[in-house]
């Protein structure tokens, strides 16, 4: 269907229900329907009458988007393009359901609805908070108080706040409590009644004392990307400020054997408690493309075998099927990092091996070898794939797993154009803070150049690669919520796992005009790794049955045999926790002076034991967090040491651990990179389920090894079959260069580009003509191959630069 006939630019989209009927776990098309036509529902259903003033009244909106241009002259273009919203099957469907729901139900249920990536979540959640806001219950009575919509996405902010403005102007206000506002605005605005409010979880700490008695007050509650910040400090602050606590007292107090005016509200501890579980007054709908399993407990619908399922489902193969995403695992290639690192010492120190492992790593990821090699992949990468795809407006992602290693290829990359005198890209990088390479510190917005000389901001980044850059090289930046339908490719040289490799490679999925295809090159992940990361999330995902609540007396009783603390500290601490009135300083210092001797006795521990003890505290606070979310546990005891371990923890120091210095100690001695995979990771059409979570004894690598040992371990992980062409000759080079007092002096004297392209190749010239005299066995690889020439030369620029420097 279409909402605007245009001849051949008529743009049509499916209005299916589902291969397996709306709201279920399918691909494209319907069901076959045994009364009629497949498409019987768009008459039988869709355009009766009352369906039709239903979607005119409610769902139909005209949305209006701003696109501003920045001109050559300094100012700004805005264009206004006007689209017709009607809502697609699944959107109108889930919309229904949950208002029918509602209706029949009343308030107190969760709803999780698993919508994949293009399902258009922006606007079902925009038409299920303006119905949530406008439904009514028999005796005409507004059924919610308030509809809290909770994000992190402060752009949804702005959307949400256009598109149910845009519905109906009669309900009243809708308030975004962005990043102009504070906490107190949310809380006048919860205690005013706001019809609608936009809000991030991070907000209801501060406040959740302050919001007005929550008796009478129904609150719908939608959380865009349920994930698990949903059962952290802040999720249970929202409950404790709009939760009706009036039947969890009736319970608590039957199970204590007293009436409920015997038991004492003003217990802070009763207080807290009184919030864990469901209320008749919070309904809470949870919009996800990616569930996990404490997702699914806490906001899934319970089957009668006891698993969790989603209320509502339209599923990434759904999405995939119909067009409205592409799938990006259509084109995916894999490279293998084969090295061998030496030891550049005599010494052979014992270090923690767990550290040492790291570091070692580091240096072979950040080594100038490495990233020349990768950059020059990821450049012609780009020549040859992205540029030439969407009518040559391909663009290019390329994910790292440090600032450090953002800013080192953003460099190289730069480098390695200009070298090659290419004029049709150009790159960006995206990291947040300053970050320190050798001497220099630098930002995002200090890298980023427009061709005029002019810096970009670190606003505009996002708008600048759409307009005028093709390549993005980011650090734990864009990986989320990011969406540019331009990109097309992505360079992975970063560790993805589970829900973070769906999210980041989710980047390239978004369709338009041109977009036919997109492609993934991955230094970091095996094929293997990334079946297993989409493939629970490519269907419906479930979870088979709940969360043993003994998972948290098993913790207990381990954390008990480290006799590090007793319930005689438990209490003492909650007497002096449980003083009535708010904390003030001297609160925590009376704290503090009973935690002391618990924290005596952790220090005669050994450093094992401590690192085993708060891994295990961490533990139990994490699992009770999660479980009195979904259920009342109504352990007053339990609770209390809960309480006493959340502060501890905070004043248990870590292990000081001695600095491994390996600087200057290792070399690399060989380097290959292996095309390992290329073609199509197929997806299976079965469904995700998780397996109820275990408790894991604590564990970790704190055991230390002699530095040959560590090293003979990483090179066996990932060693390659290597000839004379795969050696690293940086080391006697590095030597030469760095003993030329010429060079030197003119490293001390020149700008940094001047000393790499004018002054250092002629000085590398020599010294590797220098080097081939005395070892032509050696060095002939070198002058063999032109590009491992630039490359090592290009390596070892920057890096006696900044020494000559120092």
């Amino acid at each position: 269907m279409t909402t605007k006939l245009d001849g051949k630019n008529t743009y049509f989209l499916p209005f299916n229900q589902g291969s397996n009927g709306a709201g279920n776990d399918g691909g494209k098309g319907n069901p076959a329907n045994p009364g009629g036509y497949p498409t019987a529902y768009l008459w039988e259903y869709v355009f009766q009458k009352d369906s039709m003033m239903d979607i005119v009244q409610k769902f139909i909106h005209l949305q209006v988007k701003e696109d501003k241009k920045l001109m050559s002259d300094g100012t700004e273009r805005v264009t206004k393009k006007k689209t017709l919203i009607f809502p697609r099957y699944h959107q109108m469907d889930v919309v229904r359901k949950l208002i029918a729901d509602v209706r029949e139900n009343g308030s107190g249920q969760n709803y999780l609805i698993q919508h994949s990536a293009g399902s258009g979540k922006s606007n079902s959640i925009a038409w299920t908070a303006y119905r949530l806001a406008s439904l009514h219950d028999d005796d005409n009575k507004a059924v919610f108080s308030s509809v809290v919509v909770v994000t992190d996405r402060t752009v949804l902010d702005a959307q949400l706040q256009e598109t149910i403005s845009g519905f109906d102007h009669t309900i009243g206000a809708v308030e975004a409590i962005g990043e102009d506002k504070n906490s107190r605005d949310l809380r006048d605005a919860l205690n005013s009644g706001v019809r609608i409010i936009v809000t991030t979880l991070q907000k209801f700490p501060v406040i959740y004392q302050e919001v007005d008695a929550a008796a009478g007050r129904n609150y719908a509650i939608i959380v865009d990307e349920a994930h698990s910040s949903q059962t952290g400090s802040s999720a249970m602050k929202l409950k404790s400020a709009l939760a009706d606590t009036e039947e969890a007292l009736r319970e608590y107090a039957e199970i204590e054997g007293k009436s409920e005016d015997e038991i004492d509200q003003n217990d802070k501890v009763v207080q807290e408690m009184l919030t864990h579980g469901k209320h008749k007054n919070l309904s809470f709908f949870a919009f996800t493309a990616t569930p996990k399993a404490a997702t699914l407990e806490m906001f899934g619908s319970e089957w009668d075998d006891g698993s969790f399922h989603p209320f509502h489902i339209y599923s990434m193969r759904q999405a995939i099927e119909e067009g409205f995403i592409l799938n990006v695992l259509q084109n995916y290639m894999t490279y293998n990092t084969c090295f061998k690192i030496a030891k550049n010492t005599e010494d052979n120190p014992e270090l923690p091996e767990s550290r040492a492992t790291k570091i070692i790593k580091k240096y072979e990821k950040l080594h100038p070898y490495n990233i020349s090699q990768k950059a020059q992949i990821i450049v012609e990468t780009f020549r040859d794939t992205t540029r030439h795809k969407i009518g040559g407006r391909g663009k290019m992602m390329v994910v790292t797993d440090s600032r450090l290693a953002a800013v080192r290829y953003f460099h190289e990359v730069k480098r390695y154009i200009q070298e090659q005198q290419y004029a049709d890209m150009d790159v960006l990088v995206a990291f947040s803070g300053a970050v320190q390479d050798g001497e220099d510190e630098v930002t995002e917005s200090g890298l980023n150049v427009r061709r005029d000389g002019s810096h970009i901001s670190d606003s505009q980044t996002k708008a600048e690669f759409h307009d005028n850059f093709n390549v993005l090289i980011v650090a734990e930046k864009y990986q989320t919520g990011f969406d540019e339908p331009l990109l097309h490719t992505m360079i992975v040289d970063k560790k993805l796992k589970n829900v973070k490799a769906v999210q980041t490679l989710s980047r390239l999925n978004r369709t338009c005009p041109g977009k036919t295809d997109t492609f993934v090159l991955d230094f970091a992940n095996k094929k293997e790794d990334i079946l297993d990361a989409f493939q629970p999330f490519y269907q419906e995902t479930s979870l088979e049955q709940e969360v043993n609540t003994d998972l948290i007396y098993q913790t207990e009783r381990e954390l008990l045999d480290y006799a590090i603390y007793n319930q005689n500290d438990v209490v003492a601490f909650i007497e002096v926790w449980n003083k009535p009135g708010k904390q003030d300083e001297r609160a925590m210092g009376r704290m503090t002076s009973v935690l002391k001797p618990v924290a005596d006795r952790y220090n005669l521990k050994n450093p094992e034991e401590r690192y085993q003890f708060r891994r295990l505290v961490r533990s139990l606070i994490r699992w009770y967090s999660y479980i009195t979310q979904v259920a009342r546990m109504f352990d007053k005891d339990m609770h209390k040491e809960y309480l006493f371990l959340s502060y501890l923890i905070g004043l248990l120091p870590g292990e000081t651990e001695d600095p491994v210095d390996l600087d200057g100690k290792l070399k690399l001695e060989y380097y290959k990179l292996q095309k390992t995979f290329e073609g199509q990771i197929r997806l299976e059409n079965v469904d995700g389920q998780y397996v109820p979570a275990t408790s894991k004894s604590a564990q970790g690598n704190r055991q230390k090894s002699t530095l040959d040992e560590i090293l003979e371990k990483i090179n066996e992980k990932y060693k390659g079959e290597f000839n004379d062409s795969d050696r690293v000759m940086l080391g006697a080079l590095h030597d030469k260069l760095i003993a030329d007092k010429k060079l030197e002096s003119s490293a001390r004297t020149s700008d940094p580009r001047i000393f790499v392209e004018s002054i250092f190749p002629a000085a590398f010239g020599t010294a590797a003509m220098e080097s081939f005299m005395e070892s032509q066995e050696s060095y002939s690889a070198l002058f063999e191959d032109q590009s491992k020439y630039n490359a090592v030369m290009s390596a070892l620029a920057g890096v006696i630069y900044r020494e000559m420097r120092q």
